[in-house]
């Protein structure tokens, strides 16, 4: 049976809005501050690894801080956050990581190419070196401490307060997705974040959890980070038969993890629109100003 109308809880949804501004403004001004103060005490940093884990933890560090906040207002609760779940959602998280790592991946390698079309430059790599035992500190930084903190805030607080203010699934799956995307000012990663926002969503939902999504963030950097360090920085660096049927494979767990959460687990399925959304995206708005202009600027500079 579906759910209708969760009983809301009032605070959680104005907290989710108020989360996402903090930890978009709060990792805008401290990237700032790294910016103003690193070259006046560093020469060549830009390509020091101290550097590059220094701008990996900012985003963990204010994401905490933050989380930390709505749980002692009492908001949020880590128990709902951190809520056991069934074994089955930890086994689609991870087969539906797996669909979106690789045949996702290639649906937004097309749209990096249009975007070149225009002028647009490719980012180049920014990790620390992944050699031998440089592999560890790497996961830590870039892998296990985003899959805490970034699923802290957006699957527990920012989701976890459109389902409780009464925000049917869909929307609150959508709009989360979006705004995980946003955060990560990354124009040629945009399609392939949104998507990645929205299944962590729809599994945390179903999940009644956050833990999947955690398990399910994890995989996608590490695996990178794996790949990577194995020499294949590009997943079409693989060679052509392995990548092609990691695709087609990839493919099939994506339509066969999401199908089963959209049309056979629907227990924890609530029908309906965005309820109060003026309170929520008012809360946001400055989060959601901050992350278009960084994301507006980046995608500016790539075309110059």
């Amino acid at each position: 049976m579906e759910q209708r109308d969760p009983q809301p809880t009032p605070r959680a949804l104005p907290m989710a809005g108020v989360s996402f501004s903090a930890a978009a403004v709060l990792s805008a001004l401290l990237s700032f501050v790294v910016a103003l103060i690193v070259p006046s005490v560093a020469k060549d940093y830009e390509s020091a690894d101290w550097f590059k884990y220094l701008s990996f933890l900012i985003s963990p560090v204010c994401i905490a801080g933050v989380a930390l906040y709505a749980f002692r207002k009492g908001a949020v609760s880590p128990r709902t956050v951190y809520a056991p779940c069934k074994w089955y959602y930890f086994v689609i998280a991870l087969l539906l990581q797996f669909g979106v790592l690789f045949s996702l991946s290639e649906l937004n390698e097309y749209f990096v190419r249009l975007l070149e079309l225009i002028g647009y430059k490719r980012s180049e790599s920014f990790l620390p070196s992944l050699d031998g035992w440089n592999l560890l500190p790497a996961i830590l930084v870039i892998a296990v401490l985003p899959a805490i903190f970034e699923e802290t805030l957006f699957r527990g607080i920012l989701t976890g307060g459109m389902n409780a203010g009464g925000w049917g699934t869909v929307p609150a799956v959508l709009i989360s997705g979006a705004l995980f995307s946003l955060f990560h000012t990354n124009p040629e990663q945009t399609i392939y974040q949104f998507v990645c926002g929205v299944c962590f969503a729809l599994i945390a939902l179903r999940a009644g959890s956050i833990l999947p999504s955690m398990v399910s963030h994890f995989a996608n950097n590490a695996v990178i980070l794996i790949l990577t360090a194995c020499g294949y920085a590009e997943f079409t660096d693989l060679p052509r038969a392995v990548y092609l049927s990691l695709v087609i494979v990839s493919a099939v767990c994506l339509a066969g993890a999401v199908l089963f959460l959209i049309l056979f687990d629907k227990k924890k399925n609530v029908k309906g629109g965005v309820k109060e959304g003026k309170k929520f995206f008012w809360m946001a708005a400055v989060g959601i100003g901050v992350c278009a202009v960084e994301w507006l600027v980046l995608f500016i500079e790539r075309l110059i």
